[in-house]
């Protein structure tokens, strides 16, 4: 773990003196939809220069528990049909939306060459694991079922996502890897949770800056999916199989709890044969992705995960 970057530090320490001065209750005590509000207001400051040359619509798929938003981002001028990559924004499986990764999806798009399908999942605590899960899943069938209606070439669709949502992509791919019409051509996992377990040093011992324990232990006791059965679909780490998965990259930050078990995915799938890449940002803390305004290395980390992105499309 390197330290930390100054620009978010000063950010950091900002944040921790307005708390002090304005205590908040302890997230048990707090509806989610206040905690998904602050959480909006304070990303949607932090990213407010991504860019703008690109067609963007919402509308919504089916699912199994109903249509599903998403939101498409096309760059201007590009030709169909492209690679697309369906992404889910990070939060826990709680909090996080269409807006809070906006600027995410508009720099992957225009710098990685290719269509983004953003996928507004369902939430817990309204819809407990393993909706979310399920809308995952059913939004990525109906991009590779409706490739031509969005300009996507289907041999060439990535799945990606960040923390939970992160957890979501790689679940996905699992549930894919053994469809023959529906083969992936990559992942793209941000410092995914891969693990519904605690096993990890980083774990044990990195609470916060971000993501803190509490946030944490809040998120699944939200989420409802321990002792489900159906579990299993939060662990892609202890996946019994994962040869014949799509190729990944695995990116973790160096402040971040969830950076062992995202590298631990990454060796595993390599060890499987996977073709996988592990990349690490030691001085940056988890959603980094989604503070592009703290510090110019997020730009240069979005850059390069958006040249892989990219080069796997081609």
């Amino acid at each position: 773990m390197g330290v930390i970057d100054p620009d978010f530090k000063t950010m950091l320490e900002a944040l921790a003196k307005q708390a002090a001065e304005q205590p908040m209750p302890p997230l048990d005590q707090l509806p989610a939809d206040m905690v998904r509000a602050g959480y909006r207001m304070l990303r949607q400051t932090q990213d407010q220069n991504a860019p703008q040359d690109l067609d963007v619509r919402d509308f919504t798929v089916p699912g199994p528990h109903g249509d599903i938003p998403v939101r498409l981002y096309e760059p201007k001028g590009l030709a169909a049909p492209s690679g697309l990559l369906v992404y889910f924004h990070g939060g826990g499986w709680v909090i996080g939306d269409l807006d809070t990764h906006d600027g995410h999806c508009r720099r992957m798009a225009a710098w990685g060459g290719c269509r983004v399908m953003a996928v507004d999942y369902r939430l817990a605590p309204e819809h407990v694991f393993p909706k979310g899960h399920d809308d995952a899943l059913a939004a990525v069938t109906w991009a590779f079922d409706h490739a031509a209606e969005i300009g996507t070439d289907p041999k060439r669709i990535a799945v990606g996502g960040d923390s939970a949502g992160g957890n979501l992509a790689a679940s996905v791919a699992l549930d894919l890897k053994d469809d023959p019409k529906r083969k992936l051509a990559f992942q793209l996992l941000l410092y995914p949770a891969t693990t519904a377990d605690w096993r990890t040093e980083s774990r044990k011992t990195l609470d916060g800056p971000v993501l803190t324990f509490e946030a944490m232990r809040w998120f699944e006791k939200q989420l409802a999916g321990a002792g489900h059965p159906e579990a299993h679909r939060l662990s892609p780490l202890d996946a019994a199989d994962v040869a014949g998965v799509a190729p990944a990259l695995v990116v973790t930050a160096g402040h971040d709890c969830l950076k062992d078990e995202g590298f631990a995915y990454a060796e595993k799938l390599k060890a499987a044969g996977v073709t996988a890449a592990h990349r690490e940002y030691p001085s940056l803390p988890h959603d980094f992705y989604v503070m592009a305004d703290v510090s110019p290395a997020v730009n240069a980390a979005a850059r390069e995960t958006a040249e892989a992105l990219k080069a796997a499309l081609a």
